[in-house]
């Protein structure tokens, strides 16, 4: 079973600044093209946050979206 992935237009105007300020705009790029992979094939939720100055991301919670 395969999901539509939909961003919203927050995220696409998002996604778009940081693809325009990125010195590797390749690598944003790969980045989106594997959330919609990875989420389409097999969607999980999450929650995180990301401490740059700590080099930290932090997963508050996790679940499915779908029967396993």
């Amino acid at each position: 079973m395969n999901f539509t992935i939909v961003w919203s237009e927050a995220a696409i105007q998002d996604l778009a600044r940081i693809w325009l300020n990125a010195t590797d705009r390749n690598a944003i790029t790969q980045a989106s093209n594997e959330i919609d992979r990875v989420l389409g094939r097999d969607p999980l939720g999450f929650r995180f946050e990301v401490v740059v100055d700590d080099l930290r991301v932090t997963v508050g919670a996790v679940w499915v979206t779908r029967p396993v």
